[in-house]
């Protein structure tokens, strides 16, 4: 069995336990960390011993989205040369997000890029067992896509959970928003970038349980363990009756729109004025100057 670098994966009492381990990002997401999450759901779906997924987070917070950190503060490829400059991102999730107005931008190189991700974040709704997805601190811009293809989501109180860059520079690609919380309030999420607490999400409906941070890891263990009560074969009955509905409603063609509407979002003048800022001031600084006019600044540690 292979060794994860970006998570941690353990199997007891039926319940598969995968946990995103860079805390000193926040979690942030990277291609080696995409690429592992969807290996180890896939290994968990595919174990008979386990009946229940629960996926959390390490550190200060569950997901701050997209490390792209680097990317934002490193504007286009040397004068002249084809070659990236010293120290600039060579993978293909940072390069495309660091693309250079100056030369032409395919929208199909970003779209294959983004859709692989995509594919890998809807291996925890494709999955046939069951997925509780356990957010403390901050679930937020790319970090939501995790949280949104889960089957539940148990919350801390106090946590927050958003999706930010709707304000400029992204566009929610797993496109569950109003899935969950159907259009009006997706549309009020949405159109202002705002963060919901964990309280709210429970109101809302977007959680099923929100606790007290306290006693987060207690509630989430124990719905974990009571799914996994049941048996496998029955849960894949009732994740499959569900998720049918939920493709009836037009999720696929609509992800294929929120992943090239991502690409466009980080190529308009706002885009790239946000990533000339960034590039200008640092990333985190750029962030608080977008944020701060809604009195929520730094709203993510990366991609917020």
């Amino acid at each position: 069995m292979s060794t994860f670098e970006t998570l941690c994966y353990d199997v007891t009492d039926r319940v598969c336990r995968i946990t995103l381990d860079r805390p000193e990002r926040g979690n942030g997401l990277t291609p080696q960390l995409i690429r592992e999450l969807a290996e180890a759901v896939e290994r968990a779906d595919l174990d008979p011993a386990v009946h229940c997924i629960l996926l959390a987070g390490r550190g200060k917070g569950f997901c701050g989205g997209y490390d792209l950190v680097d990317s934002a503060e490193s504007m286009g490829r040397a004068a002249g040369t084809d070659a990236p400059p010293p120290g600039a991102p060579t993978d293909p999730a940072t390069v495309a997000a660091n693309h250079d107005p100056d030369r032409t931008w395919d929208p199909m190189v970003d779209y294959g890029m983004m859709s692989r991700n995509v594919r890998a974040f809807m291996t925890l709704f494709h999955a046939t067992t069951p997925v509780v997805c356990k957010v403390h601190g901050f679930c937020v811009a790319g970090g939501t896509d995790l949280a949104l293809c889960s089957d539940l989501l148990v919350i801390a109180e106090d946590a927050k959970i958003g999706y930010p860059p709707a304000r400029v520079w992204g566009s929610p690609t797993t496109a569950l928003w109003a899935a969950r919380l159907g259009p009006q309030r997706a549309k009020r999420l949405l159109f202002t970038g705002d963060c919901l607490s964990g309280k709210e999400a429970l109101e809302w409906g977007l959680a099923i349980d929100a606790a007290p941070a306290a006693e987060l890891d207690a509630r989430a263990d124990a719905l974990a363990a009571r799914i996994a009560m049941m048996p496998k074969n029955q849960l894949q009955v009732m994740k499959l009756l569900v998720n049918t509905q939920v493709h009836a409603q037009s999720l696929g063609p609509t992800q294929v729109l929120g992943t090239l509407l991502d690409g466009a979002t980080r190529h308009t003048p706002e885009g790239y004025a946000f990533q000339s800022r960034a590039a200008e001031v640092g990333f985190k600084q750029a962030v608080l100057e977008r944020d701060g006019p809604f009195g929520d600044p730094g709203s993510s540690t990366f991609k917020g």
